[in-house]
C-alpha cells in the first residue's frame, strides 16, 4: 500500500514536468527520452546491484513494458487529442482497474473481498466525480469513437501489463529467486522503450516520404534546449524510474486489483501541485471527488 501512494505521489510531480517538456520537445521525442534516461539510470543499478537482465520472470517483465508502457502509453497518447485530457485519463484509470481485477482472478486465481472492492469502487467514484466533463466544463475537443477506441485500448494495456507483472514476480519466486523493485521496473521499461523506438523510427520515416513528396509533415519541429533536457530529466526522474519503481515493488505484494484503484488518483493528487507551480485553482467538484476517493484510500489501506 505505501509503495502504490508512493507511486501516485512520483506519478502526479513526473505529470508537471511532462507538460513542460512536451511544449519544448515534442509528444514523442518527450516520452522517447524519458524512457532512454530512465533505463540509462535503472540499467546502472540493476546490472550492478540487482539483476540486469536476469531472473526467471525477464521475458514477463517484458512483455509487461511492451504491452503496458509501449502499446498502452502510445494508445493513450493517440487518444488524448481526440477525447480530451480529461475523458482519456478517466477512461484509462478506471476501466483498467476492472480489467486488472478480472484477469488475475481469472489468470492468477487471486481473489479479493467484497470489502476491498467495495472501496476500490469508491475511489473510481471518487476520481469519476472530480474528472467527469459536464455541462459546464465541456471537453474541449470533438469525442470521436476512435478515440474512445483508444482510451478503452490503454487502459486495457495498463490493467494487463499489471497483471503479468504480477505473474513474472509469480514466475521469479517459484524458480527460487527474489528481484527488487529496481531491476523489475528497468527490465519492464526496457520492453515499453522497443515500442517507443519502433513508433518515433516510423514517424520518422514517415515525414521524410512526406517531405520527398511534397506533402505536410506532423509539423513537430522543437528546439532541444538544455531547460527541455532539465524538464525531460525530472519527468524521467520521477515517472519511470522512481514512480515506476515503487509501481513494481507495490505489484510485488499486492494484488493488481488494489494497486490500480490507488494509482488511479494521480490525476487527483495533481491537483495541489497544479496549483503550486502553475497557480491552477482547484474547482470544488473537483476537491469533491479528491475527497472521496482519498477516502477510499484510506479505508483501502485499512482493510485487511
Amino acid at each position: 500500500m505505501f509503495a502504490a501512494v508512493l507511486t501516485t505521489l512520483c506519478w502526479s510531480l513526473a505529470a508537471q514536468f511532462s507538460q513542460r517538456s512536451i511544449q519544448v520537445l515534442g509528444v514523442v521525442q518527450a516520452n522517447l527520452g524519458r524512457l532512454i534516461v530512465a533505463v540509462i539510470l535503472l540499467g546502472a543499478c540493476a546490472h550492478v546491484f540487482g539483476l540486469g537482465m536476469g531472473g526467471a520472470g525477464r521475458d514477463a517483465f517484458l512483455w509487461s513494458g511492451v504491452i503496458g508502457m509501449g502499446l498502452g502509453d502510445l494508445a493513450l497518447f493517440a487518444a488524448l487529442p481526440r477525447l480530451g485530457t480529461r475523458l482519456t485519463i478517466l477512461i484509462c484509470q478506471c476501466v483498467a482497474v476492472p480489467i486488472a481485477m478480472v484477469t488475475e482472478w481469472g489468470w492468477l486465481d487471486t481473489r479479493l473481498t467484497l470489502t476491498q472492492i467495495g472501496w476500490a469502487a469508491v475511489i473510481l467514484v471518487g476520481v469519476t466525480i472530480a474528472l467527469m466533463p459536464s455541462a459546464k466544463s465541456p471537453p474541449k475537443v470533438p469525442i470521436t469513437r476512435i478515440g474512445i477506441a483508444l482510451g478503452l485500448g490503454a487502459a486495457i494495456g495498463q490493467g494487463i501489463g499489471a497483471v503479468i507483472s504480477r505473474r513474472a514476480y509469480e514466475i521469479t519466486t517459484e524458480a527460487g529467486m527474489s528481484i527488487d523493485g529496481i531491476t523489475a521496473a528497468y527490465q519492464r521499461i526496457s520492453g515499453g522503450l522497443a515500442i517507443t523506438v519502433g513508433y518515433f523510427l516510423y514517424i520518422w520515416w514517415r515525414d521524410r516520404q512526406r517531405a520527398r513528396a511534397g506533402r505536410a509533415t506532423s509539423g513537430q519541429i522543437h528546439r532541444y534546449t538544455w531547460k527541455g533536457f532539465g524538464y525531460l530529466s525530472a519527468n524521467a526522474m520521477f515517472g519511470p524510474v522512481l514512480g515506476v519503481s515503487c509501481y513494481q515493488w507495490a505489484l510485488a505484494t499486492t494484488p493488481s486489483g488494489i494497486v490500480l484503484p490507488i494509482v488511479a488518483t494521480t490525476p487527483l493528487v495533481i491537483i495541489p501541485f497544479a496549483y503550486w507551480f502553475d497557480g491552477d485553482i482547484p474547482t470544488r467538484r473537483s476537491l469533491m471527488g479528491g475527497f472521496v476517493a482519498v477516502a477510499g484510500v484510506i479505508a483501502l489501506t485499512l482493510v485487511r
